[in-house]
């Protein structure tokens, strides 16, 4: 397998590597990370300028990229800098929206590929424990359509942890309508938007920078049109999407755990203990050589789940699912002895080295940790 990458996947991830560092510096990031918005419109807007929204999808869906390894580059990048714009939802999302909505609601994806448009994945309940078929939201079918006033379907329920849910226009939002509430037959999709008459939204600031929300929706009236995909069917298109959204994580850690690396090694080779760096201690060497033999396993877990993405399902996800628990596991890894190598000051707020190991112990906790994947590669190995 060639594992270099293509001249213009070299060419963004330079473009968007360079644009990161020269406009998206550490202070610029704390700033907007604890901003009120949790994200900058106008840093958004130049993102999309560039093309790096577009780099998620491919050509039939108005983007210019769309495979596993595009998703890998764009992420990784993003990564070294920590930035908290809504990629993460705007690749689900979309790639939701590509994969099953109909003609008018695959033609709103230009306006999110150009940053015009926010949406957001109101997926994960306060009691799901990261399973993805245990849905309590219920939509049940009303009496009519809601364009008569009489609604096609009745949405009820509350979803967790919604990123930048204050600031979306359109929630993909899961439900159950038919079956038992863990059962991947019966639930159905909806995009839902955030004007709608009883959705009600309280947000709160993310402990690794951003924002999140608590999404309720309070008999929300919707029309067929809502729905996306058939109803009852949503299980397949929800898995695929939230696998998209699995190798995004997985190679933003990456890029995370690369920028704590090199600041690692740089503080090993400037500060000094009796007279000498304390990088020349033998001891600090092997802990350092460790960790970046796992790093580059981490690095491996990643390629695999890209090239594994389009393939066919249980391969797919067995993939993904094997990335996000080396992932946990080398990112808790990464953050500790980072941390531990550079002694007290690797706990201070002013170091970015503490928000980069904050980062990957969060990103664990994003769309299942590592235990969850390891518990799910091998179950659907078993099958």
């Amino acid at each position: 397998m060639n594992f270099q990458h293509t001249e213009d996947r070299r060419m963004l991830a330079d473009t968007l590597n360079r644009f990161v560092s020269e406009q998206y510096g550490f202070e610029t990031r704390d700033r907007i990370a604890r901003s009120d918005q949790g994200f900058s419109t106008e840093l958004w807007g130049r993102f999309a300028e560039l093309g790096i929204i577009g780099a998620l999808f491919d050509e039939a869906h108005g983007g210019f990229g769309g495979g596993g390894f595009d998703i890998a580059v764009v992420f990784e990048s993003l990564g070294r800098g920590l930035v908290v714009e809504p990629f993460l939802d705007a690749l689900i999302v979309g790639r939701a929206i590509a994969r099953s909505g109909n003609d008018t609601q695959q033609a709103a994806l230009s306006e999110l590929i150009d940053g015009s448009r926010i949406v957001a994945l109101a997926h994960g309940e306060p009691d799901s424990h990261y399973e993805l078929a245990r849905v309590t939201t219920r939509a049940q079918r009303g009496n009519g359509d809601s364009d008569s006033g009489n609604a096609a379907w009745q949405l009820n329920g509350a979803k967790a942890v919604v990123q930048h849910g204050e600031h979306a226009s359109v929630f993909l939002v899961s439900a159950r309508t038919s079956g038992a509430d863990d059962a991947e037959e019966g639930l159905t999709l909806f995009l839902v938007p955030r004007d709608a008459a009883g959705v009600n939204v309280r947000g709160y600031r993310k402990i690794d920078g951003g924002r999140a929300a608590e999404v309720t929706f309070d008999n929300v009236a919707l029309g067929d049109d809502a729905v996306l995909g058939v109803a009852g069917e949503g299980f397949a298109t929800l898995e695929y999407a939230i696998g998209c959204g699995v190798l995004a994580l997985c190679a933003e850690a990456v890029g995370a755990m690369d920028v704590a690396k090199d600041h690692t090694l740089e503080y090993l080779r400037t500060r000094k203990q009796f007279g000498v760096p304390i990088g020349s201690f033998q001891a600090l060497q092997h802990r350092m050589a460790d960790l970046l033999l796992e790093i580059e396993q981490a690095r491996s877990a990643v390629i695999n789940a890209a090239a594994a993405l389009d393939g066919e399902r249980r391969v797919r996800e067995r993939a993904v699912s094997a990335a996000k628990y080396s992932i946990g596991r080398i990112g808790a890894l990464v953050a500790e002895e980072c941390i531990q190598l550079h002694g007290g000051i690797g706990m201070t707020w002013e170091l970015p080295l503490a928000h980069y190991a904050k980062r990957l112990v969060m990103i664990d906790h994003q769309l299942g940790d590592e235990d969850h994947h390891l518990e799910r590669f091998v179950a659907l190995g078993a099958g």
